[in-house]
């Protein structure tokens, strides 16, 4: 049973699995984005949250604090130059886990695991959709006066049973 379980364990004991975490947290940091098992991306979901929102206070005690939880200079770097300032706006949820089916070889249930504001298609239909923000309240009369300016400055072309008739 697991009562009072706060933390997924995922069948592994502390040190591995802070270690997993770490190496996960990294990854994601490196690539914005990466596929792994639904357990792990939601525990993965868990610890780096925290993390991003200490690093959006660029201080040497913070940078220190992120260090001990990833061990990787170069993440710690990259969270702090790149991440953190797109994300100073954002209160919370950072990131998204998105189902993706099962994985072939033993039916593990897989999930892509992404910083929100890294995601470039998602953002471009955002963006689209806010520049096509219009109403149809005026689209009638707009397509009214279109009409009746369209005579006014095109004079009507002949047709060849006028020309016979003449």
């Amino acid at each position: 049973m697991r009562h009072n379980r706060s933390i997924n364990h995922l069948g592994r004991q502390s040190g591995h699995r802070k270690a997993m975490l770490a190496n996960l947290a990294c990854s994601l940091i490196e690539h914005k984005r990466i596929q792994t098992t639904v357990a792990k991306a939601k525990a993965l979901q868990k610890y780096v949250e925290p993390l991003i929102t200490k690093s959006k206070d660029d201080t040497t005690a913070s940078r220190r604090c992120v260090f001990s939880y990833l061990k990787n200079k170069e993440a710690v770097a990259e969270l702090f130059r790149t991440i953190a300032p797109k994300i100073e706006n954002r209160p919370g949820g950072y990131t998204r886990v998105l189902h993706t089916g099962f994985r072939q070889g033993d039916g593990s249930e897989m999930a892509l695991i992404e910083f929100v504001d890294f995601n470039e298609a998602a953002l471009a239909t955002k963006e689209k959709a806010a520049a096509k923000k219009t109403t149809r309240r005026g689209g009638a009369k707009k397509a009214a006066e279109v009409k009746a300016e369209t005579p006014a400055t095109e004079a009507p072309a002949e047709t060849p049973a006028e020309e016979k008739a003449e």
